[in-house]
């Protein structure tokens, strides 16, 4: 299992946001590129990095901060917010980016996901945000229509390389990930799942890495230190049976 280490920007600062609500942000840094570097530093191979300003409006918005990152950053740097057009992926693309994560423009415009599909074939997954089991676009904004689970099986159809699942109601509150949904799209999906919201410690970890998910996305468990980055890491590599307690 990867582990993800999460640099959300919003006006060129690290933030995190409790259940994708704008209102309920806390400031993390003020230098994203020296987040990066520390992340570096303590053995982190991938970054997953969300321009939430893009996210909720469309428009690239935080393009100086990106750019430090990718930079500053030796390993693999996979990206999300407000990616609707193929010219935008293309920008970051040429910029060093390895991943784009796309949410509302692959949900919602079919021509733009078509073009992902043809030009850029594995270099992207497609990022469901969930609330109560519906899934939600624009920055969590909005809502479109669409079972979840049967939204991805068709994606996955079509030829997506992989998603990232969020459970909005877990995301930010370090009450542990919603396991019963990340077992269930193991098990019936046939491309990659990456976990993300609600991982607040070790043990959410292990369980998640038990339960077969290829990354999990960490955020504001680094930030406050309830999981230690080499630790988390270690813990993902270990086989299933060669655990250490925590």
């Amino acid at each position: 299992m990867e582990i993800y280490p999460a640099i959300d920007l919003r006006e060129g600062l690290v933030v995190r946001l409790t259940q994708g609500d704008f209102e309920r942000s806390t400031v993390y840094g003020t230098d994203p590129a020296a987040v990066a570097a520390s992340f570096a530093r303590q053995g982190a191979r991938w970054l997953h990095v969300v321009d939430l300003d893009g996210a909720k409006t469309g428009v690239v918005s935080n393009l100086p901060a990106i750019e430090r990152i990718v930079g500053a950053f030796p390993g693999k740097v996979q990206l999300g917010g407000g990616i609707r057009s193929p010219e935008t992926a293309a920008l970051f693309l040429d910029r060093g980016v390895e991943r784009l994560v796309l949410g509302t423009g692959a949900l919602t415009d079919p021509p733009f996901l078509e073009a992902m599909l043809n030009h850029h074939p594995g270099r992207f997954y497609v990022g469901l945000d969930v609330r109560e089991n519906r899934i939600a676009v624009s920055g969590w904004l909005g809502e479109t229509d669409g079972d979840p689970r049967e939204t991805m099986t068709s994606l996955a159809s079509m030829g997506v390389a992989g998603f990232v699942y969020t459970d909005i109601m877990k995301d930010g509150m370090l009450s542990g990930p919603n396991l019963p949904v990340y077992r269930e799209l193991v098990r019936t999906l046939p491309v990659p799942v990456v976990a993300s919201g609600g991982i607040g410690s070790l043990s959410d970890l292990r369980d998640l890495r038990d339960a077969g998910v290829a990354g999990a996305i960490v955020g504001r468990a680094l930030y406050t230190g309830a999981i230690d980055l080499s630790r988390a890491l270690s813990l993902a590599e270990t086989p299933v049976s060669g655990d250490a307690p925590c």
